[in-house]
This record gives structure tokens, sequence and C-alpha cells, in this order.
């Protein structure tokens, strides 16, 4: 069974800047692709950013002030989250997904971001 655990999350003026962290239970390389949700109270959840290999896929909304990275080593991936705006709050969830021998999604428990004007 995977386990993907956030942190980082917490409450930060407009402006300021989070970093989040998700550590897996086992080898990061061994996903096909890991990312970063969220989901606002009354709204769906969104991608916010994904990474496939060497690939990116930003949000518009958070293109150029967030951004994704991953350490192998420590199989954790990281969220910078810069000039952080008020609708930037939701819980925030960390994915990963596998597509052998099925597709299949991994999610954390996410934590909370609030951004206060």
């Amino acid at each position: 069974q995977v386990q993907l655990v956030e942190s980082g999350g917490g409450l930060v003026q407009a402006g300021g800047s989070l970093r989040l962290s998700c550590a897996a239970s086992r080898k990061i390389y061994s996903f096909n692709s890991m990312g970063w949700y969220r989901q606002a109270p009354g709204k769906q959840r969104e991608l916010v950013v994904s990474i496939t290999g060497p690939r990116t896929n930003y949000a518009d909304s958070v293109n150029g002030r967030f951004t994704i990275s991953r350490d192998n080593a420590k199989n954790t991936v990281y969220l910078q989250m810069d000039s952080l705006k008020p609708e930037d709050t939701a819980v925030y969830y960390c994915n990963a997904r596998t597509l052998v021998p099925v597709t299949r999604d991994y999610w954390g428990q996410g934590t909370q971001v609030t951004v206060s004007s």
C-alpha cells in the first residue's frame, strides 16, 4: 500500500511563500507521474501541477508563481509556492499515479493552505 504524507501547509499573508512536501512510502521514480491538486470550499478538486519524467504541467493560475521539484533520494516531492494570493486558499493534496498494470491514483491526506489578504 502506497502512503503519501503531506506537510508544510499553514497560514500566510498575501505575497508570502510556503513550501509543501509530499513524502512517499516507496521510490517516487516508480510512479508514472506525481503532482499536486487543491480543493477550495465548495469547489471541485483541481490540478495545480503535475510532473512526468522531465515534463511539468502547471495550471495557468499558478504558472510563474509555483514550482514543483523532487528529491529521488528522499522519495519526496515539493511544491514551492511564492507570491501567494487569497484565491490560493485550499486543501492541497499530493497525487501519485501508476499506469501499469492499471491506472491507479494515490492520494495524501491533504494539507491546509490559507492565504490572508
